[in-house]
């Protein structure tokens, strides 16, 4: 993977449960599996809060406007029950601690 030039974070509270969260990572993984771009995702969940996160890297702003502006991502809130519209931060990678292995 070379150097992410954008990373993405995408915060909600949920009706569901862990294991419904999970089942439903499962059946969309192929999807975000097969966008142009994305060089992984991170699905997180904030113990303390139950909030949950997807933080995504990005190989540039292109591919994260194609993104930005697909069905899969206006797709998120009422796939995982979120209350309320997701909050979003986008952050553009200006360094990375550990470079890319030969």
């Amino acid at each position: 993977m070379s150097n992410p030039a954008l990373a993405l974070l995408v915060r909600f509270r949920s009706l569901l449960t862990l294991d419904e969260v999970t089942e439903i990572v499962e059946r969309r993984a192929p999807a975000f599996e097969a966008l142009a771009g994305l060089q992984q995702k991170y699905y997180l969940q904030d113990s303390n809060t139950g909030e949950y996160a997807g933080l995504y890297l990005w190989d540039s702003a292109e591919s994260f406007d194609a993104f930005r502006k697909s069905e899969l991502r206006a797709s998120i809130t009422k796939a995982y029950q979120a209350e309320g519209e997701p909050r979003i931060e986008v952050y553009r990678v200006f360094k990375t601690l550990r470079q890319e292995s030969p």
